[in-house]
């Protein structure tokens, strides 16, 4: 395991413990069996660590959702984004844990950005979902309907943060599923409008750049070590500086990538790019 991702892993478990503003670096060292020398070389600071984790988390959820909304059949399309949204919940609750207690007790304005970009991003597949799901039925509480979407997500993941009780997924995404049909079927009243919404966007300061996913693909195929998912890195890097490959190809290409734990994000970038 790469150095970083230990301390990330072992810094981790230290939070859902005790707490950030309880755990030192000393303690993380310790925990890792590593140097304070060692830590400095991956991170600048333990602010600079729970950023790092933050990005590192919800990149991966992120792709996750973006994936399932773009490459699902109508007919399982919402089950699947429920499912796979409380699955992420029930896998990495020690890290929404500490991002929630994070988030109320700081005022770090860079973790405030980061939360409003990862939101904004899955808001916007929220709304790809609803439009294609339900169309002009909903033109005038659409943005309604995302914010209970989105209510539901929250409200619904404190039963894994908070209370130790087994948790049917297939249960509770059908359930959700029929509520969010129901909603869908039966609102007749928006209160989110555009002009509202207008009102309430914040400015996204995080564009990625053609130039921007060159580096970022480079960087990721002298990482990674698996043949077929560096080969595919590579001949996508091509793609992107000289297209000369079929949309199946390049479709293919992802699919190749997109399972890999390491090339989530970047898989999620290109099919922006690709328009996919």
């Amino acid at each position: 395991m790469a150095k970083k991702q230990l301390i990330m892993e072992k810094a981790l478990e230290l939070f859902a413990k005790q707490g950030f503003e309880a755990t030192s670096i000393q303690q993380i060292t310790e925990h890792c069996g590593i140097s304070k020398g060692a830590f400095y070389l991956s991170f600048k600071s333990k602010d600079e660590l729970i950023l790092a984790l933050v990005d590192h988390f919800m990149m991966q959820f992120t792709a996750d959702i973006d994936y399932v909304v773009r490459n699902t059949a109508d007919e399982q399309l919402l089950y699947q984004f429920y499912f796979t949204i409380f699955q992420s919940f029930q896998k990495h609750s020690d890290f929404a844990k500490v991002l929630i207690k994070e988030q109320t007790q700081t005022v770090n304005s860079e973790l405030v950005e980061k939360t409003h970009y990862y939101n904004s991003l899955i808001e916007k597949d929220i709304l790809v979902m609803v439009e294609r799901l339900y169309g002009e039925a909903v033109k005038e509480i659409k943005y309604d309907l995302i914010y209970c979407i989105k209510g539901f997500m929250t409200t619904y993941s404190h039963l894994f943060l908070f209370f130790n009780v087994p948790i049917d997924l297939d249960l509770l995404s059908q359930s959700l599923v029929e509520k969010t049909n129901l909603l869908a079927k039966h609102t007749t009243l928006p209160f989110i409008t555009d002009d509202l919404l207008q009102m309430l966007e914040q400015p996204i300061k995080e564009e990625i750049t053609k130039e921007k996913l060159i580096s970022l693909l480079e960087q990721k195929i002298e990482a990674i070590e698996e043949p077929i998912e560096k080969e595919s890195l590579s001949l996508l890097k091509e793609q992107i500086v000289t297209p000369s490959l079929s949309p199946a190809i390049v479709k293919g290409l992802l699919e190749n990538i997109k399972s890999h734990p390491d090339c989530k994000w970047i898989s999620y970038l290109l099919r922006k790019h690709f328009v996919f």
